[in-house]
């Protein structure tokens, strides 16, 4: 199919909190502009939160901030159904049947399970971690996504999809032996990856390196104080190397207009990192200005919030059961 509104796309997030702008830079501005072709569907992925933490407390409600974090940043949940994976069942029933599809070998090969393991040094994988990405197919193919927009690391999790939609539409095709699943490609991210404040390549709450999207100017600029730069460069006069800086990283994302006057100033030593990180602070308030205004405002509806979940939830509810009712009669189950 050739048309892009008629190709689907499914994106979610495991349900933290509040999002930084890590999170806006490597999925949020890129789901905002994919809703414009696109069929878009937007997972708060609760059932996955259980693979590396079993704490349920704050779910419901890093829930409904994951969402004001979405909906203030542009996405249009009238276009783009937005609802929690363990309110549509069906989620766990396809994940279920995708499990006996996949071999435990297949799935220890996965790259990014082998850093997460690494990362968060776990040392017994629980059997849901295992096969999480299994469930990552379940939620794309539910509701027959053609593209899945990823960054690199998350590739790996796109060819698992890929090789469990080929598996089941050779063994399940239809009566008239079309096949139920399309293949999924993935859609990378161009700026799949923002450096968090201390030069780590990446931005995360558990660093306490980032900058919040509900963050204002005086925050913004409190934490840039402490933001990593060229260790060479001391102070104004000396000459600084911005290829190294995750400063000037930001004023590529944020302030591209004067980037070549920042170049210029670190180069040559006439630019002292602290007005650079000043002016950076002042340009990244201003770029988010609109998303926590509009975030105010819905921190003091939560109850709105929730109704527009529950309609994304009946709405994918409605897409998810025609899917499964497709399932069960290839596979003469149910």
């Amino acid at each position: 199919m050739s048309d892009k509104k008629g190709k689907v796309i499914l994106s979610g997030m495991r349900p933290t909190g509040k999002l930084h702008i890590g999170h806006y830079v490597g999925a949020l501005e890129n789901w905002v502009e994919l809703q414009k072709d696109y069929q878009n569907y937007h997972l708060i992925a609760d059932y996955h939160t259980l693979t590396t933490n079993l704490d349920t407390t704050n779910v419901f409600n890093d829930s409904i901030e994951m969402a004001i974090d979405w909906i203030a940043s542009g996405i249009d949940p009238v276009k783009s159904p937005m609802f929690r994976q363990s309110q549509v069942k069906e989620h766990t029933e396809l994940f279920l049947i995708f499990s006996m599809l996949i071999t435990k070998a297949r799935l220890e090969k996965n790259p990014t399970l082998k850093e997460q393991i690494k990362d968060m040094k776990i040392q017994s994988i629980i059997y849901g971690h295992l096969g999480y990405p299994v469930l990552q197919a379940a939620d794309i193919l539910l509701y027959k996504g053609d593209l899945v927009p990823v960054g690199e690391d998350q590739v790996p999790h796109v060819e698992i999809t890929r090789q469990i939609a080929g598996v089941f539409n050779e063994k399940f095709p239809k009566n008239d032996g079309r096949s139920i699943f399309p293949i999924p490609e993935p859609k990378i991210t161009q700026f799949a990856r923002l450096p968090g404040l201390d030069g780590k390549a990446k931005m995360s709450k558990s660093l306490d390196n980032t900058i919040l999207l509900s963050d204002n100017e005086e925050v913004i600029k409190n934490k840039m104080k402490k933001a990593f730069t060229d260790s060479n460069k001391l102070r104004k006069g000396d000459k600084g190397n911005p290829d190294i800086c995750l400063v000037y990283t930001y004023h590529k994302k944020f302030n591209s207009g004067e980037i070549n006057e920042i170049r210029e100033g670190c180069t040559s030593g006439a630019l002292g990192c602290f007005d650079c990180k000043m002016r950076i602070a002042s340009k990244i308030s201003g770029f988010f200005a609109p998303v926590r205004e509009k975030r105010t405002l819905l921190e003091k509806d939560k109850d709105g919030v929730l109704d527009i979940l529950k309609d994304g939830e009946k709405r994918a509810r409605k897409v998810a059961e025609h899917t499964m009712s497709e399932v069960r009669e290839a596979m003469k189950i149910g």
